[in-house]
């Protein structure tokens, strides 16, 4: 399976290339006040108005540093009313895919209720990288959801 490696702070992290639909660059987003922390905004992404989670914000507490390689992870995911929605996933270090059967990815052996979307652990080159579920994510974002 392909995957795309980024990072959220120090720490490098994946996610399965058949839910990206682009890799986009930094743009001005539209924030929204008394929303969560790690809502970063909306930006216009060809007509379609897409929010923004930042992933540095959701993971670590902190929020994505402003790199060259600073990117906007297009996704695709299934709302509560079963259609398919964009979002934009906000991380640093986008510059890199590579391959991985399934099986590589060694669960860790603990869950977090707090982030039941991360999944297992793979290695390469010496560094683990952990997997972000993104059929699990959107639904730790509540207030993503669309009725």
């Amino acid at each position: 399976m392909l995957i795309l490696l980024f990072y959220i702070g120090n720490i490098m992290y994946t996610i399965k290339c058949e839910k990206v639909r682009e890799i986009a660059p930094m743009v001005t987003l539209k924030e929204i006040p008394h929303t969560p922390d790690f809502f970063a905004g909306f930006f216009n992404y060809r007509g379609s108005i897409v929010p923004v989670i930042d992933l540095c914000q959701l993971v670590q507490g902190c929020p994505c540093r402003m790199r060259l390689s600073s990117r906007i992870i297009l996704v695709d995911y299934i709302g509560k009313d079963s259609t398919s929605h964009i979002l934009g996933l906000m991380a640093e270090g986008v510059t890199e895919t590579i391959r991985k059967p399934e099986e590589a990815f060694v669960l860790p052996g603990i869950k977090s209720e707090q982030a039941p979307y991360l999944g297992g652990i793979v290695m390469e080159q010496k560094k683990m990288i952990q997997y972000i579920d993104l059929d699990l994510l959107p639904n730790c974002i509540n207030f993503l959801n669309k009725d």
